[in-house]
């Protein structure tokens, strides 16, 4: 992975503290908008590392692919994969 490896690690431990807090929230009943602004703020981090990590893949894996081919295919991967966040 070509990504800042310490800010993708930084967002996915914010989001795993927050998806505990939503647990918490959960098993006390607390109120259902509470707990749906927690669930989207948790998206919201993990849509940002999933960014970090996309913007990595095309500056790097990519950029760099050893031939049109292989540049091809990674380009192939990146648009099934953005067609699967934004469903």
């Amino acid at each position: 992975m070509m990504a800042d490896e310490k800010k993708v690690l930084r967002l996915l431990k914010t989001a795993r503290g927050q998806m505990d807090g939503i647990i918490k929230m959960v098993e006390e009943n607390r109120y259902c908008i509470d707990i749906s602004q927690q669930l989207m703020a948790t998206e919201a981090i993990l849509n940002r590392a999933n960014k970090e990590i996309l913007a990595a893949h095309l500056k790097h894996c990519v950029q760099e692919a050893a031939s049109d081919a292989e540049r091809g295919q990674k380009i192939d991967e990146f648009v099934a994969t953005l067609g699967r966040i934004l469903k």
